[in-house]
């Protein structure tokens, strides 16, 4: 998705002054953490923090506020985190019981986290719910196709299903045998979500079966986004492409016949012709000269 297409610019430019006072605010407290801790600087320190929050599509279309995240990590491990109902930092060690009491203690800042929460947090959200929307609109319609080539074992097929210009990426593929699911250990194969060209994904899955192989295969496709929930089988002019050898080599026999038949025919047919020019008293040259 491109920002720029949808958000004002000022709200662009506001980005790299903010990334920057943020920058300086975890330099400041990884070194008070560090200290704390009774932690040089020899070894490499994290610290990390996630914002967000979860809101329900209403009747109108708008969001309701369902829950807040406002937590941070160090080292791989929990440190702090907000809890929304209550209005009070949770510390899930005994590190971090300094960094709540001193936190929990300033009111305007426990308003604030709240307050950013269940309100402006839930207007972005909004806002790229939209663009999202909007995004899936200017898309061709997901389409799916089955369909099979030759494997590099003679006698097997390569089953192929397709699903591709979806948006957003999130789909399910499943190849059936028999309505039975076909995963890995069965030898299914998958090339993942990939981009196309157009800012949408594609996806193919791949099973190699025996040409002999009588059992029904189809390809079911979920895309939850856009409502598409749709299946396709592989029918007898899939699972027929090419002959199927017999154990004794008769399918390449007849292949090596045939082509001799066809080499036979133009060897006639350049007779006849030369011939045929011979007798009319043309002026070329022979087809052949010694």
């Amino acid at each position: 998705m491109d920002l720029q297409t949808y958000l004002p610019s000022k709200n662009i430019r506001a980005h790299p002054s903010s990334s920057c006072s943020k920058q300086q605010w975890f330099k400041v407290n990884i070194g008070i953490l560090m200290e704390r801790m009774r932690q040089n600087d020899s070894d490499l320190h994290v610290l990390q923090r996630m914002v967000g929050c979860e809101g329900e599509t209403q009747p109108n279309s708008t969001l309701r506020f369902v829950r807040g995240v406002d937590m941070y990590g160090y080292d791989g491990d929990d440190f702090l985190s907000f809890d929304d109902k209550f209005g009070v930092w949770v510390a899930p060690i005994q590190e971090a019981e300094l960094t709540k009491r001193k936190w929990d203690s300033v009111q305007v800042l426990k308003e604030y986290t709240k307050g950013y929460l269940e309100n402006e947090c839930i207007v972005w959200l909004s806002k790229f719910v939209n663009y999202g929307q909007k995004q899936l609109k200017k898309k061709s319609p997901l389409e799916v196709f089955v369909f099979a080539k030759q494997a590099k074992v003679q006698s097997n097929l390569i089953l192929t299903c397709l699903a591709t210009g979806f948006y957003p990426k999130d789909i399910i593929v499943r190849i059936r045998r028999n309505g039975r699911v076909l995963t890995a250990d069965d030898g299914l194969t998958s090339s993942g979500v990939l981009p196309n060209n157009d800012e949408t994904f594609q996806r193919r899955d791949h099973m190699e079966i025996l040409k002999s192989d009588l059992s029904k295969f189809s390809c079911e496709v979920v895309h939850e986004a856009t409502g598409v929930n749709e299946v396709k089988t592989w029918g007898k002019k899939h699972l027929s492409l090419l002959p199927v050898p017999d154990d004794d080599g008769s399918a390449v026999t007849g292949l090596v016949a045939a082509l001799l038949l066809v080499l036979i025919g133009v060897g006639v047919i350049l007779l006849v012709l030369r011939k045929r020019r011979n007798n009319g008293r043309w002026n070329e040259q022979p087809v052949c000269q010694q």
